[in-house]
């Protein structure tokens, strides 16, 4: 697909400074540019590049004074940065356009859906299902019964949803992520060997939440395992049964949230944090990467770090001391010498 340079700059309310019938067919970084490419420059550091790019058009800042003559065409709006993240969302768009059903679906004849949206080759949507308008469904999707999903809601390849799960709307869901797996929950015998005990509950998704490739969220045990609106969470996640995850809040890769721990608003996890199970983490918490959270956090809007965590400035103290270490050794045992020789 092309565009010329007249007509980005009518979707971005910009000027055109060059050539207007200029055609691009791909977005490219400034200093990796191509004919045909379009680029942004927002970031005074990366000037030089706009005038070696080989960029046909590159979006720029209208109060930006050129040092040098450029090759480009360029279109000038009020902020490069925006304009340019408005064209990424609708070339995503784009991309990933899909209408209809394909060939080779199970849709049993229970199942309601609503207007628009697409099914992929291979997926499997169980008794019950209710689907809302313009939902995206690719292929290898396996949706259990009674599940039930939101408008403009995306599932990508190889979802997993079990049964009498709810998915709100514009919720996107990325390959290989499970929805209502089983909880964690097994009782000790006399005999040492473990009894399971059935997860009878499920696993609600609200509006505007974005799980990542590969996490897991466990279903409850009785109630429901909650990810509130607006919900972020990277790949490769845990969430485990009767958990609960504030909204707004965002996770990165390789975290594990315990059983029936309850995460606050807007709370920021870091990568490989571990949170054990039956604590509280207050609203606006910021926790550092591969830090373990032993108990509840109280105070909001606080900074945390280490394992088991502590306060974020008290951890920074703690860290130069601990590679002083060996030097205080030294020190310590040249002391006792001095001490011992008297």
């Amino acid at each position: 697909m092309q565009f010329t340079a007249e007509q980005i700059a009518t979707l971005l309310n910009g000027k055109v400074e060059g050539n207007p019938d200029v055609l691009v067919s791909h977005l490219a970084k400034i200093e990796e540019g191509s004919e045909g490419a379009l680029s942004f420059l927002s970031n005074r550091k990366y000037e030089q590049y706009l005038y070696e790019t080989s960029s046909s058009i590159v979006i720029v800042n209208k109060d930006l004074v050129l040092q040098k003559p450029v090759n480009a065409t360029l279109i000038r709006v009020e902020d490069a940065y925006t304009s340019f993240s408005e064209l990424l969302k609708i070339y995503h768009a784009l991309r990933l356009e899909r209408k209809g059903r394909e060939d080779q679906v199970f849709v049993h004849e229970s199942v309601k859906i609503g207007e628009g949206g697409y099914i992929g080759a291979f997926t499997y949507i169980s008794k019950d299902v209710k689907i809302g308008n313009n939902v995206k469904i690719y292929p290898r999707v396996y949706i259990g019964d009674n599940v039930s999903i939101g408008d403009n809601t995306v599932l990508f390849p190889g979802v997993t949803v079990y049964y009498d799960c709810e998915i709100g709307s514009n919720v996107i869901i990325h390959s290989g992520a499970v929805i209502g797996s089983d909880g964690f929950g097994f009782a000790p015998q006399p005999d040492g060997s473990y009894e399971k005990i059935p997860q009878i509950g499920n696993v609600i998704l609200e509006d505007n939440v974005e799980v990542g490739s590969n996490t897991v969220i466990d279903r409850a045990t009785l109630g429901s395992t909650i990810i509130r609106k607006g919900v972020k969470l990277d790949n490769l996640i845990q969430i485990a049964h009767n958990a609960e995850i504030g909204s707004n809040t965002v996770i990165a890769a390789q975290t594990g949230v315990s059983g029936s721990t309850k995460v606050g608003k807007q709370v920021v996890l870091g990568g490989q944090v571990g949170v054990v199970g039956h604590i509280t983490i207050a609203d606006g918490t910021q926790v550092q990467a591969q830090s373990g959270i032993n108990r509840s956090i109280e105070d909001k809007n606080k900074k945390w770090g280490g394992s088991p965590v502590a306060p974020y400035t008290s951890q920074l103290r703690s860290q130069v001391v601990y590679t002083r270490l060996p030097e205080l050794e030294k020190r310590i045992l040249e002391l006792e010498k001095l001490l011992k020789d008297k």
